[in-house]
């Protein structure tokens, strides 16, 4: 009998060694459900073997093939890739400077079955891809992005970081807590602070950005692509820069971040000169 991908087969081969367990013969059985009596009678002696319930289906991947890779390179594909983490292609090329002959495609394959290539998720949501805009004043473009900082082994604090990349102006607060709500509750803060409306929000794929802060900002909103960390080149800087000059001196307390902050940003905006604006600061921008 030729394979099957019928989901009831199951229960119907449970049901034919049944009946013949009761007493029907093999042929009544067969022409009862519309099987040959020699099917029935392997149903029968399978069920023998693993119990009178329904007996599965079967891969129909044959236990062997002529041409399949043998065992010691299947082995050194594996060694190859866990050695140094190498995608598929360097990992053929260094077998084939070694002298194992082996193909590419085999190569790809054999990582794939031993779950040692790495996938895209299916869970990812798609994003449709929106043209960047010109900064050509201020808050034609504002980049949004999360610090991270431990607090101890288990807790952590958020604090979010915003700039112009119009001006260079930049505005940041610490949270206890990371949500979407924060985003929102600190996008209108800010730009109640800086004074001038946002005209497009640029952030990544963080959590803190999803589907429902996108739909509760009112605004143009834009992701930055997946692995392409230069689309949001300015806000990583500024974080750094805020790092380096202000909270790696401080300890991780919301309320002491916050006080000084509030300190750094008026230097910031008026004090610092930036190379990227002509060594001018901000407030002199505008």
């Amino acid at each position: 009998m030729s394979y099957t991908s019928n989901k009831n087969m199951p229960e119907i081969r449970q049901r034919a060694a049944d009946l013949v367990r009761r007493g029907w013969s093999a042929r009544k059985v067969g022409r009862h459900l519309g099987f040959h009596h020699t099917a029935v009678m392997g149903w029968v002696r399978k069920a023998e073997k693993i119990g009178f319930h329904p007996i599965p289906t079967k891969s129909s991947r044959p236990r062997s093939h002529p041409k399949q890779l043998r065992e010691e390179i299947v082995e050194e594909i594996i060694k190859a890739r866990l050695k140094h983490r190498r995608y598929a292609e360097a990992v053929y090329h260094e077998l084939r400077n070694r002298g194992i002959k082996v193909s590419l495609s085999s190569v790809k394959r054999t990582l794939d079955r031993n779950h040692l290539l790495k996938k895209k998720s299916p869970w990812k949501r798609y994003h449709p891809h929106q043209d960047r805009p010109k900064a050509l004043k201020r808050g034609d473009l504002v980049q949004v992005d999360t610090i991270h900082r431990m607090i101890d082994k288990k807790n952590r604090l958020y604090v979010f970081s915003l700039i112009d990349l119009y001006s260079r102006d930049a505005y940041a607060k610490a949270y206890e807590k990371m949500s979407a709500k924060t985003s929102l509750f600190f996008i209108r803060e800010a730009e109640k602070k800086m004074g001038f409306p946002f005209n497009t929000i640029q952030s990544d794929h963080g959590p803190e950005f999803g589907r429902w802060f996108v739909s509760q900002i009112k605004k143009s909103h834009r992701y930055s692509r997946i692995g392409k960390p230069n689309d949001n080149a300015h806000i990583e800087r500024f974080n750094r820069t805020l790092q380096e000059e202000c909270l790696d001196k401080i300890p991780n307390d919301v309320k002491e971040i916050n006080r000084e902050l509030k300190k750094y940003l008026e230097y910031y905006k008026y004090e610092r000169v930036h190379a990227g604006i002509n060594f001018l600061t901000p407030v002199q921008v505008v």
